[in-house]
């Protein structure tokens, strides 16, 4: 017996192919943005598969903020670590 539903990395495929006409609207600049925002989901489909999720947007843009959550953690990182040399500096000209 043939499956009812198609896998959901292939579902995904379709969601990601359905937002077409929607990339093409954005400005040239911003195109690199969004096809991040699919590789990101794309990353994640293995958690997306095991949440059952109706919409599979959901899947999308929560795959989208868990990477931009994970860079601003990288850019607090660093600027703490700019912060303390930029300490190190100042007390080393004194």
């Amino acid at each position: 017996m043939g499956r009812t539903l198609p896998s959901f990395r292939i579902a995904l495929d379709q969601e990601i192919n359905s937002w077409t006409n929607y990339r093409r609207g954005l400005r040239i600049e911003d195109r690199e943005y969004f096809d991040n925002v699919m590789r990101y989901a794309r990353m994640h489909s293995d958690a997306g598969s095991l949440a059952a999720r109706m919409l599979l947007s959901e899947n999308v843009f929560l795959s989208a903020l868990i990477e931009q959550d994970k860079r601003i953690a990288e850019l607090k990182t660093e600027i703490e670590r700019l912060k303390k040399n930029q300490k190190k500096l100042n007390l080393q000209k004194n």
